[in-house]
């Protein structure tokens, strides 16, 4: 290779690291706390009127349509004290029923916490139309469509005389619409993540009534996103055995997505959230996303929806009818949702979670490190085992690529010799060093084994690392609160003490202890035969160094524990090698 082709090759990947850290990733921080920020002070005065589904019909459950004269927003806490609720007391949900349109939207997660503080709130998830901002309006919904007689809206008043909703006592609402149909809804919950609603029409009057069962989950306005392209967060669903995935974009500027499909599921997902409609795998529905920009009560506008519609019922004078609908409320655990997927028969529920392009490697790897750490207690010990267990998995290989590169190793003086007698035929001396390769037995490529086996891995722990909830707020070691985000030191800032400057990038202890142990590793390896790219190797480790700095901590452990794993594995072939010789 020229070397000054290679000089340019790594300067020019040195200044697109650089250009990416500065021009990509320190603005989307920046864009994220700012959007965060203008949430909590957005909407102070001329609010919009909240959004009120007035008028239900056979054609569907469309995005909700706002209602002229309704009152101005309000805070999430004084909506949730209104009289006309019922309380949700479950183990890993808290919140209210509405009876006012029967709607679920009022949800917080009982066991996550905002920060890692443990007095912090709880993790909002679902909250009532008109709830002013940084709150969104975001519930789910079921109940029936009819063009022949009047069905309850969400303006509708059910009567309840029941105290709580809890997984021993559903809670179950009654409405006459006048003329001679009465509507009961029963609310269960379980003790994770499901609610199931069973909707029941008895048909008293003096003729034939039809009416369509359907469910929605509503969303006004766009939330705040990772917004990077290893993860998805949306409109997310499998229908007819496909994993489909519009994005909020595809949504506002291409329109509903319609589909026909026997059973599935189909919802809204969050980095660690899901939302899931979860329908009767036996019957035949029409399923939508769709979005409407009318009505919104956020400053991006629209209302996001999935929704469900059955079949027609015809119900004849004196007949009755009902339908369950299942909804998913809750945390994205893998286990849970490998669980309700068995109970419910749900196609490819585990989905939910973005397990991305090594899938056959990062859900094994998520159930071992979730099972490791509730065995050992901690899931830092957890990364340490899983490290180690990896380490013997690869031991043949890595020993094999090893004892071949201490080989390398001595046998550079002979290759520096034949460098110099051959220094002016560039051919001569390639073909003499193959003949040294050949009659030694030694592969000059050994050493980027062990590489190659980590790649897979590595990305594929990432993953685990990124999306899976099992690790979000876990604890390392010392400072180190949460494995799923970035070491929060940073050597720039003398760890805190100083304040940070813009366009200063982050660097925290454990990125630094990671690049000391792949320039440990580096050297105990066999160097490049031409010495500028040697030297430019020696790169590499500050190159990595910066490039993972703000990549979950737990990862940058694991890289660091595999790199020091490795250089005893090399330190005692070397040795053995050399004793040997």
């Amino acid at each position: 290779m020229d070397n000054r082709n290679f000089i340019a090759a790594v300067v020019v990947s040195l200044l697109i690291l650089v250009g990416f850290h500065i021009l990509y990733e320190k603005p989307q921080a920046e864009r994220l706390a700012r959007e965060r920020a203008a949430y909590a002070e957005a909407m102070k005065t001329a609010a919009p009127a909240p959004v009120a589904l007035t008028s239900r019909s056979a054609e569907g459950p469309g995005p909700a349509v706002a209602s002229a004269g309704a009152p101005s927003l309000r805070p999430r806490a004084a909506i949730v004290q209104d009289p006309d609720r019922v309380p949700l007391l479950a183990p890993e949900l808290h919140g209210s029923l509405n009876k006012r349109g029967g709607r679920l939207d009022d949800v917080t997660l009982a066991r996550y916490r905002t920060t890692t503080e443990p007095d912090a709130p709880e993790v909002v998830l679902l909250s009532p139309a008109g709830t002013d901002l940084p709150d969104h309006p975001y519930y789910i919904e079921s109940g029936w469509l009819s063009a022949e007689t009047p069905v309850p809206t969400a303006t509708t008043l059910w009567e309840s005389a029941q105290a709580a909703l809890t997984p021993a006592s559903p809670v179950t609402l009654r409405w006459k619409n006048g003329q001679g149909v009465t509507f009961e809804r029963t609310v269960a919950v379980d003790d994770r993540f499901v609610v199931t609603v069973t909707d029941r029409a008895l048909n008293a009057s003096d003729k034939t009534v039809t009416l369509y069962p359907f469910g929605l989950i509503a969303r006004h306005g766009k939330p705040v996103t990772e917004d990077t392209y290893i993860l998805h967060e949306g409109p997310i669903g499998v229908l007819d055995g496909t994993l489909t995935e519009p994005t909020y974009k595809d949504l506002e500027k291409g329109g509903a997505r319609t589909f026909t499909s026997t059973g599935g599921w189909l919802g809204i997902t969050d980095k660690y959230w899901l939302v899931a409609l979860l329908p009767n795998q036996k019957e035949q529905l029409e399923a939508r996303f769709a979005y409407d920009r009318a009505g919104a009560t956020t400053p991006d506008g629209g209302v996001f929806q999935a929704d469900v519609r059955g079949t027609a019922v015809s119900l004849a004078p004196g007949a009755s009818s009902e339908r369950t609908l299942r909804f998913f409320v809750g945390a994205k655990r893998l286990r849970v949702l490998d669980s309700y997927e068995s109970l419910y028969d749900l196609p490819h529920f585990d989905r939910a979670i973005d397990f991305g392009w090594f899938y056959f490697l990062t859900k094994p790897f998520l159930y071992l490190l979730d099972f490791l750490g509730s065995w050992l207690g901690s899931l830092a010990v957890a990364i340490v085992i899983f490290t180690l267990m990896l380490k013997l998995l690869t031991l043949p290989l890595s020993l094999r690529s090893y004892r071949s590169m201490a080989r390398m190793k001595l046998l550079q003086p002979e290759i520096t010799r034949l460098q110099e007698r051959f220094k002016d035929d560039r051919m001569q001396q390639g073909q003499a060093m193959m003949d040294l390769y050949r009659r030694e037995k030694v592969n000059p490529l050994s050493g980027c084994f062990p590489t190659l086996i980590q790649i897979p891995i590595f990305f594929a722990l990432y993953k685990v690392l990124y999306v899976g909830i099992e690790m979000r707020h876990a604890p390392l070691f010392g400072w180190i609160h949460d494995l799923s985000a970035p070491d929060p030191t940073s050597i720039f800032t003398l760890f805190g003490l100083i304040p940070a400057f813009p366009l200063i990038p982050h660097l925290g202890v454990w990125p630094i202890l990671m690049g000391i142990s792949m320039f440990i590793q580096q050297r105990l390896s066999p160097q490049p035969p031409d010495k500028n790219q040697a030297r430019m190797f020696m790169f590499l480790p500050i190159i990595f160094t910066f490039m993972l700095a703000n990549v979950a901590v737990g990862l940058i452990f694991y890289w660091t524990l595999s790199n020091l794993l490795s250089l005893g594995q090399q330190w005692y072939i070397l040795k053995t090698a050399r004793n040997a010789a």
